[in-house]
């Protein structure tokens, strides 16, 4: 049954508000429901006039890339504010400091600090999603973590106003930010390092071939499903119970990278949750490990 959303209009802006919008175009899983409404701004003081002129109560959801993300075949209710490419002003501040919004990817930040001689960030070029998305979950590989380069961010709350904060607001850990109550990301001041000659523009490109050759890339996925348990990692676990190449529906666990779920024919959004929740029940039951999910699950189910 289709969702139908509480009509509004928002006169004077310079975005796009879209009805009914599938966020399987979205998603690098390529699945998901219909979104109420989906709003791309043209820039930040753009999103803040938004956020101020909603209906009061509507849920926003911010979205970026929609990578590390399974939105469920229901949809979202409320507004969808996509920051992908619109929130994409990146520059240098000083020599060691840079301003990057939360719609610029974070190979694009890899890219642009190993081109102005600053090193630090090569790790971001293996993280297929938005610098929004890396701080809201302290994203990180191969060793590197985003909040250790963190100096502060610009965060915005319900009422459209813009905050500045120190990662000392917040509870920072393994793959999780906590502390952020009714804000949301959209911009941050990084301080990386200065590097001789083309040092990171090489190791990206080291980090880019070990990440072709060990995870099924351009296939449609979320990235690592789950998060590696201490001293331990997920692939493994799920590898050793002969899970690489189950399936459920058109989901699949990739041949490739056992912590990778790929949509191999056509998946719902619920042949997937189902297939991520079967792989940590069997590593529970025949390990005791409790995998705990990477991926952020959203939305109504069908």
């Amino acid at each position: 049954m289709s969702h139908k959303p509480a009509p509004f209009k928002i006169h004077g802006l310079q975005g796009e508000l879209l009805a009914n919008e599938p966020m399987s175009k979205y998603t690098t899983w390529r699945v998901g429901g219909r979104a109420d409404w989906f709003y791309k701004p043209a820039h930040l003081g753009d999103v803040t006039q938004f956020i101020q002129r909603i209906p009061e109560h509507m849920p926003i959801f911010w979205f970026g890339l929609g990578s590390n993300l399974l939105v469920r075949d229901g949809g979202i209710r409320g507004v969808v504010v996509y920051t992908s490419g619109l929130l994409n002003q990146i520059k240098m501040i000083d020599n060691t400091h840079i301003y990057v919004e939360a719609g610029v990817s974070c190979a694009k930040v890899a890219r642009f600090t190993a081109r102005e001689h600053l090193t630090g960030a090569e790790f971001l070029s293996g993280i297929p999603g938005t610098m929004g998305g890396a701080l809201a979950m302290n994203a990180g590989a191969w060793g590197g973590e985003t909040w250790d380069f963190v100096e502060s961010v610009t965060t915005l709350n319900y009422q459209g106003q813009l905050h500045k904060r120190s990662p000392q607001s917040f509870d920072i850990g393994y793959r999780q930010v906590k502390g952020l109550q009714n804000e949301w990301f959209v911009a941050t001041k990084l301080k990386l390092s200065p590097q001789v000659d083309t040092v990171a523009q090489e190791r990206i490109k080291t980090l880019m071939q070990k990440r072709n050759e060990s995870q099924p890339i351009g296939l449609p996925s979320c990235g690592s499903v789950f998060r590696n348990p201490p001293d331990d990692y997920a692939a493994r676990l799920i590898e050793a119970q002969g899970l690489k190449g189950y399936k459920i529906g058109g989901a699949c666990v990739s041949e490739k990278h056992a912590n990778f779920i790929i949509n191999q024919d056509n998946a719902s959004a619920q042949d997937i949750e189902s297939l991520i929740n079967f792989v940590q029940q069997t590593v529970l039951d025949n390990t005791g490990i409790q995998l705990v999910y990477e991926v952020k699950i959203v939305g109504e189910v069908a």
